[in-house]
């Protein structure tokens, strides 16, 4: 068999090991709660939390610039805002997909890497790599951005090998330009086998730009359903709103600048 065919093969079936595996990891993740505080370049830290059940029930809340809490319980959104003491809850007309999109831009800034698998492509592509600092063996994801959006950039995650716990995930744009988020400290759990950072750093080119440091994490906590689905407290204005597809992003809660 010729060379390139070889490799071609042995590439396939390590990229079929990587997401099977992801998907047993993220099996493992059914509820969690994490705590902590995100810092851009000299800015105050702004405090966050954030817990998951699965399948789909989420709660965030951030501390700067504004401080708000959002929910979601699988079938209504919720945002309380404190400044403004506005509780609304959101009822869906969106379609699935863009559904799913939207949440993801509302509640993917709570979640640190390495808490949810990584948004694989198509095009991606797997290769082994070992003596890195952090891990004696790693597998390394890239992949190219689709799209205009995606403007042409190149993401690569650094995942430890066999675990695929998070280590980096490094960008790449057109024009050269290189930006990365580094595991610097890391939580494990033995029962569970396998760890999730508790200290990101994210750089520029070689500037740090900030960090997130987690202040307590619990990858096994009980949540019960109505964790997610709150009431408006006493003194707030209520209101109901209903996302549609062509108003998603002008009519539902803005996504949070911290997690």
């Amino acid at each position: 068999m010729p060379l390139v065919l070889l490799r071609s093969a042995n590439d396939a079936e390590l990229m079929a090991q990587v997401r099977e595996k992801l998907a047993a990891r993220d099996a493992k993740l059914q509820a969690y709660q994490l705590a902590g505080t995100q810092t851009e370049g000299d800015t105050a830290s702004a405090g966050f939390t954030f817990a998951y059940r699965a399948p789909q029930k989420m709660r965030g809340t951030v501390s700067a610039p504004q401080a708000r809490q959002v929910w979601w319980d699988g079938k209504h959104l919720y945002e309380q805002v404190e400044a403004t003491k506005q509780f609304t809850t959101f009822t869906s007309q969106v379609s699935a997909e863009k559904l799913s999109a939207f949440l993801t831009e509302i509640f993917t800034p709570f979640v640190p890497d390495g808490f949810r698998a990584p948004l694989l492509l198509r095009s991606a592509k797997a290769k082994r790599t070992t003596g890195l600092p952090q891990a004696k063996e790693a597998v390394e994801l890239s992949m190219g951005l689709e799209g205009e959006a995606g403007g042409g950039v190149e993401v690569t995650y650094v995942l430890r090998w066999p675990t695929l716990d998070f280590l980096a995930r490094r960008t790449r744009a057109p024009d050269g330009t290189r930006a990365e988020v580094r595991m610097e400290e890391e939580h494990c759990d033995a029962t569970l086998g396998l760890c999730v950072p508790r200290k990101l750093t994210r750089w520029l080119g070689d500037a740090k730009q900030g960090e997130t440091v987690l202040s307590s994490v619990d990858l096994k906590g009980s949540l019960p359903n109505d964790a997610f689905t709150p009431a408006a407290p006493d003194g707030y204005s209520v209101q109901t709103r209903t996302l549609v597809d062509s108003e998603a992003q002008e009519s539902g809660p803005k996504p949070a600048s911290g997690g």
